[in-house]
């Protein structure tokens, strides 16, 4: 089937990982986020969909393993849809968590449960396009409107570096004036509420799925969360992987991970390389 040959982690707990997941598939979760590592970064968000190869792998990956999961800032309902996880073959038991675990959707039901949003994000909301206006190089700035979060997008702005780092500080007040937090990402900067974090929903899912081995990929700063998880999850004898998708926008990730693959192309590449292997 797959032809691509499965990547050697260059840790030895990358490999310790590698090599539970082999043996035991069946106690295995394997995590993803969703932008950037199952599908490509583009520069209006609403566009993004999964890589053409992502669904088909993990219809072939996912039967075997105890969960695959999505956990992703985004809504829940938003990440099934681009994703086309609702009506896949062999997805019949995949989560998405969506603004960080506080919004779940199980392939069983085809519901999403949530809790009521953090009334700060709708005050934050409302403010925000006069804050990006009172900033010079924030033009060309875009709002993306996540319901339990908001955030502003500066990869279409003429200097997009620059108006990243001129945003931060103004949307770091704003955040603390409505109780909540920023997160920076690639290009954005994301408002939700405090406590909400993939690494959290990470670990409650591993604990939740009585899971004996994890793997997590990741492209993002908001997955270094996840990957501290994975490593405390190590340090309590459940072993585990850290696969980074691509290298060249955020360097700490790659530089932590125990494998860095191509983008969603490479980690298409990895699960279809992991599903060969298991199959035998």
């Amino acid at each position: 089937m797959g032809s691509h040959p499965l990547p050697v982690p260059t840790t030895a707990a990358g490999r310790e990982g590698l090599a539970a997941i082999l043996q035991r598939p069946a106690e295995a979760v394997v995590a993803f986020d969703f932008d950037g590592t199952l599908a490509d970064i583009v520069p209006d968000p609403d566009q993004a969909r999964a890589h053409p190869g992502a669904v088909p792998a993990l219809s072939r990956l996912a039967p075997r393993l105890r969960s695959a999961a999505v956990i992703t800032g985004r809504p829940a309902a938003l990440a099934v849809e681009y994703g086309g996880f609702a009506e896949a073959a062999g997805l019949d038991h995949l989560v998405v968590l969506g603004h960080y675990g506080a919004e779940r959707w199980d392939a069983a039901g085809r519901e999403v449960s949530a809790p009521p949003p953090h009334p700060g994000v709708a005050a934050a909301q409302a403010e925000l396009p006069d804050v990006l206006a009172s900033v010079g190089e924030a033009r060309g700035a875009t709002v993306e409107e996540k319901g339990r979060a908001v955030a502003a997008h500066t990869r279409r702005a003429a200097d997009p570096r620059g108006a990243f780092e001129a945003l931060r500080e103004p949307l770091r007040r704003l955040a603390e004036r409505h109780g909540l937090i920023v997160e920076p990402g690639r290009l954005v900067l994301e408002l939700r509420p405090p406590g909400m974090d993939k690494g959290v929903a990470l670990t409650e899912y591993v604990r939740e799925t009585g899971a004996g081995a994890v793997l997590y990929a990741g492209d993002d700063l908001g997955d270094l969360a996840a990957f501290a998880a994975v490593d405390r999850l190590r340090s309590r004898g459940v072993p585990g992987v850290l696969v980074c998708s691509g290298s060249a926008e955020v360097t700490e990730l790659a530089r932590r991970a125990d494998v860095v693959v191509d983008g969603p192309a490479g980690v298409v590449d990895l699960l279809t390389a992991l599903a060969g292997a298991i199959e035998g």
